[in-house]
């Protein structure tokens, strides 16, 4: 990243306006993010179970996974200043609905929904960025532009969360306490609309003169292009089976952080406050091993190619639980977080490569959308899976003894199925009937 570019792009207003409600709203995400989290799974006046953790990742996912594909198709027809403006005021408004919830102690069915449209906002308002970007800079510009915004998008999430974990320590862990962080999101949430204010109207785009009767059409070309994408994939093996072998994983270490959670906060410790210091602990280590693979895989790819490491880190993650799982400790377990966070960053940059290879341009964005629906959804369906056997202290030795098997036979049946010259169709159909 150039600083002579980062400059000239940093000296835009209309890029900074946009940068500052990206910042504003992302910092709120955080504070909302670990107020939630702290209320569900953290509070001393309840009990964490495995059934409230698989609503809470399926609440977080669903909309990633299921309102994803089509969130392009609006923000292609409404005007996404406007978007950028209207997202914050309706989450500000959704917040005050939970925050009432939280201080009459609702955590049902009522509450998980207020949250899901909270964040199902937020998957407008991130597409809108994204969308708006281009407007801004120049187009010489965007890879360090979109490097810039994302990156410390994420950062100033992360200090949302460090945010978020200090207001409870001023307001407390209590019901009470929650909601009165909550109005605090909600206050933040309208100060991003208020900077949204700032970017002239029709600056953002679209630029189109299509009539909204064409939405319709859109919305079903949508679910006609993911049909499309999928049909593409099958027809190319090496595409096929590297998405094969994410899902796994993503089936896997659904499983997995669902335990963690509930590791951190009923068998590590018996403090609420400890366990959720516990499950940040976890999240960091697992963070730092996404980092780790990011710097490693270029050059092992390079060296060995994309299957053969794909094929070790399944398999590496196998050795990890059952090295560092089994014995159900909080220091080993730490370090099977870190291993598995390798895994997940490794896997994912060497399936993000094969379909930019593997995949014609046309089909690219169809493809893409699969794979964001996948990458989500089997997740969120490992949570749910698991909630129905885990225990609530997340100790099941059954269960981490069937992901260490599943990990391994996931590293022999992909190295099996990848071998060069070898189709899906016959792969299909060297399956046992």
């Amino acid at each position: 990243m150039r600083a002579s570019e980062l400059r000239a792009i940093v000296g835009g207003r209309d890029f900074r306006r946009l940068y500052a409600t990206r910042l504003t709203s992302q910092l709120t995400d955080g504070v909302f993010q670990v107020a939630l989290a702290g209320y569900v799974f953290f509070s001393p006046e309840r009990q964490a179970s495995a059934s409230k953790a698989a609503a809470a990742f399926a609440v977080t996912l669903l909309p990633y996974s299921a309102l994803g594909p089509f969130a392009g198709v609006f923000i292609d027809r409404w005007q996404r200043r406007q978007i950028l403006l209207w997202a914050p005021i309706l989450r500000a408004v959704l917040v005050l609905v939970v925050a009432a919830l939280v201080m009459y102690e609702n955590d049902g069915i009522a509450f998980f929904l207020g949250v899901l449209l909270v964040l199902g906002v937020n998957r407008f308002f991130l597409a809108a960025l994204s969308a708006a970007l281009p407007h801004v800079v120049l187009r010489e510009q965007l890879v360090t532009a979109n490097a810039f915004a994302v990156t410390s998008g994420t950062i100033i999430a992360f200090l949302g969360g460090g945010l978020g974990f200090l207001m409870r320590q001023v307001f407390g862990s209590g019901p009470e306490g929650t909601a009165q962080i909550l109005v605090c999101v909600s206050v933040l949430f309208l100060l991003a609309g208020t900077v949204a204010t700032r970017l002239p109207r029709h600056r953002l785009g679209p630029h189109l003169d299509e009539a909204p009767s064409h939405t319709r059409e859109a919305l079903g070309n949508v679910m006609h292009g993911l049909a499309d994408g999928a049909r593409h994939i099958w027809d190319r093996r090496p595409a096929a089976m590297a998405l094969a072998a994410i899902s796994v994983h993503r089936l896997l270490y659904g499983v997995v952080l669902i335990m963690t959670l509930l590791l951190c906060r009923n068998h590590f410790t018996s403090d609420a406050d400890t366990g959720l210091e516990n499950f940040a602990l976890m999240l960091g280590l697992s963070g730092v091993g996404f980092f780790v693979a990011a710097l490693i895989t270029p050059s092992i790819v390079r060296r060995s190619g994309k299957r053969a490491w794909i094929t070790a880190l399944l398999a590496g993650a196998s050795v990890a639980m059952l090295l560092f799982g089994l014995p159900y400790s909080k220091p080993l377990w730490a370090v099977g977080a870190f291993t598995l966070g390798i895994v997940s960053q490794g896997v994912k940059l060497c399936v993000d490569t094969f379909l930019q290879e593997t995949i014609e341009d046309a089909y690219r964005g169809r493809v893409f959308a699969v794979y964001d629906m996948l990458f989500n959804a089997v997740f969120a369906a490992s949570a749910a899976a698991a909630a129905t056997w885990l225990p609530a202290d997340g100790v099941s030795y059954p269960s981490l003894l069937v992901v260490i098997a599943a990990y391994a036979l996931a590293a022999l049946a992909y190295r099996s199925a990848s071998r060069p010259g070898l189709s899906v169709s016959a792969v299909v159909r060297d399956v046992p009937s």
